[in-house]
């Protein structure tokens, strides 16, 4: 029986892999989303051990991947790990496999806690360096993780890691690489690629809030781009700042659909729960964490999604 780890490709879905990795070590890694979880899934066979890391489940394709997913457990092991809340209505148990689910932390920690026993304690800062990726590093296992490592060090390293796969996305041989070199338990810093990687985009970032500025619209309580050549989440957590709105927008087109990430720091607002329930309204689908969030919209109905979700957030911050 081979062992398949299907993770996502963010700081998070990496250390989460790695630490999987290092508890399986001949498994293979491969990068997915919650869009195309399902069809990827059709890569490993129904009979092998499929870890599934940092990803959550579309609202989309929930049935199809709950089939999946019985298919597998049935004839094999699955694995499911992650952090995002679940689709409205869905409970962990009803989830076939195995399953670690909890939100509020992050999938690192999830990952590393399950399979601690099998590692030795230097893996431990992989899952702190995942869970400072993801801002969830104050939890009280993080906290207690810490204490055993200077934190400015494992600081360093995460934010190292998290510039130099920003823009990246599909460079799946260099994710495969970092995922492979800290099974192996060595930090990013180790690999010279990520250094001159995380410097260089941090110079591209610079510029990129000086342009910024220049390209914001607004509508309401949003602040939105489409097409600005940078990362995505940090896009719209820039335009939300820039603009001073209460949520941040930032889209790319690809195949006819709005590809795009949502960030708010205002805790009346819950991204994740908005995008589920509207987002299938306009053709699409959506969700991820209260604060940051992600979804997929077809390209022609974009305006109308942004007004029905501007309307949204603004009772939101009416009722708080």
């Amino acid at each position: 029986m081979d062992t398949w780890i299907f993770a996502h490709g963010d700081v998070d879905g990496i250390c989460s892999a790695a630490i999987a990795l290092a508890a399986n070590p001949r498994a293979h890694v491969f990068f997915s989303h919650p869009y195309g979880l399902v069809g990827d899934l059709d890569e490993a066979r129904d009979h092998d051990r499929i870890i599934v890391c940092d990803i959550s489940l579309s609202e989309s394709h929930i049935r199809h991947l709950l089939d999946k997913f019985s298919t597998i457990s049935e004839k094999g092991e699955l694995i499911y790990i992650d952090h995002h809340p679940l689709p409205n209505g869905l409970t962990k148990e009803d989830i076939p496999g195995k399953v670690v689910h909890r939100v509020g932390s992050s999938a690192s920690e999830l990952t590393y806690s399950l399979f601690e026993h099998e590692l030795n304690f230097m893996y431990a800062r992989i899952a702190i360096y995942g869970a400072i990726g993801d801002y969830l590093d104050d939890t009280p296992l993080i906290q207690r993780l810490l204490e055993g490592w200077d934190k400015r060090t494992l600081y360093f390293e995460s934010g190292l890691l998290v510039q130099a796969i920003e823009g990246r996305k599909r460079d799946y041989e260099l994710k495969r690489s970092i995922v492979s070199n800290l099974a192996m338990n060595l930090p990013p810093s180790f690999d010279k690629r990520l250094v001159d990687l995380a410097v260089q985009h941090s110079h591209v970032e610079e510029i990129a809030i000086r342009e910024l500025k220049h390209r914001i619209l607004t509508l309401g309580e949003i602040a939105y781009v489409v097409g600005f050549p940078f990362s995505l989440g940090k896009t719209a957590t820039y335009i939300k700042g820039l603009a001073g709105a209460a949520v941040g927008v930032a889209g790319e087109e690809r195949r006819g659909m709005i590809d795009m990430s949502l960030r708010t720091n205002k805790p009346e607002i819950d991204l994740n729960k908005i995008l589920r329930r509207i987002a299938v309204r306009f053709g699409g689908g959506g969700g991820g964490h209260p604060n940051a969030a992600g979804a997929r919209i077809p390209k022609e109905r974009f305006k109308e999604f942004l007004r029905e979700l501007n309307r949204e957030v603004e009772e939101s911050l009416s009722k708080a």
